[in-house]
């Protein structure tokens, strides 16, 4: 009944319009009741209740981990987990708040970062290659969400791991989605060899939603292209 009834709580809290009041809220709960109160919120169809649920997480698993690190450990085993064709399920919102437990704790980053970076590589014959490419389109755009964040706070790691080669593919993806989040990433990283596809992608006007800092907002490839070439320069 506890667990039933932090669920409900929770979901309550995620329908609130201030990420900074919910978060603040959510630390009223121990940081393991409120991980596994938000496990069911992270794939919600409602865009809002997801990507708060998703801020949150982050958090949550980060305050796990500065008092419990392997617990910490077991729920971002528990993510990769969900992505894997074995588990029988697809792993909605996962890719996002490993990132954002990633950006939120830097211990787990260090164990972990290179995981993310896997889904966007193909696995190779030597036996030091270890992709775990990602097919699923809506699986991809959660992949490329986790970059950009990462690319936002933990550039630097994202570099150091050799995610330079992997994230500019992903500017030709047939989904605005994608494109757009792989242009905000080149853009972080200030990757030079990207910028004749993104000054072509100025001209791109497919729309597409964006979470940032607590806000769901539209804008479109084009813009985030030409906010990219501007972060280079």
């Amino acid at each position: 009944m506890g667990c039933r009834k932090n669920k409900h709580q929770v979901l309550e809290l995620l329908n609130g319009q201030d990420l900074a009041f919910v978060l603040g809220e959510m630390r009223q709960f121990a940081a393991k009741d409120a991980v596994n109160a938000l496990f069911s919120s992270i794939c919600r169809e409602n865009p809002h209740v997801r990507w708060f649920a998703i801020s949150c997480m982050g958090e949550a698993v980060a305050r796990l981990a500065e008092v419990e690190m392997e617990e910490a450990r077991i729920v971002m085993r528990r993510f990769l987990w969900s992505l894997n064709d074995e588990s029988g399920g697809i792993g909605w919102g996962v890719p996002e708040s490993m990132a954002e437990v990633m950006c939120r704790h830097a211990g787990l980053a260090e164990e972990y970062i290179h995981m993310l970076i896997s889904y966007m590589r193909e696995d190779g014959e030597d036996i030091c290659q270890d992709g775990n490419y990602i097919e699923h389109p809506l699986l991809q755009r959660g992949l490329l969400w986790g970059a950009a964040r990462l690319s936002d706070c933990r550039p630097e790691l994202l570099l150091a791991k050799g995610a330079a080669a992997d994230i500019p593919p992903y500017l030709e993806s047939e989904d605005a989605t994608t494109r757009g989040l792989a242009a905000l990433t080149v853009g972080n990283l200030r990757l030079k060899v990207a910028e004749p596809v993104l000054l072509r992608l100025t001209g791109d006007p497919a729309g597409l939603s964006l979470y940032r800092d607590g806000v769901l907002k539209e804008t479109t490839v084009g813009a985030l292209a030409q906010m990219a070439l501007e972060a280079m320069n």
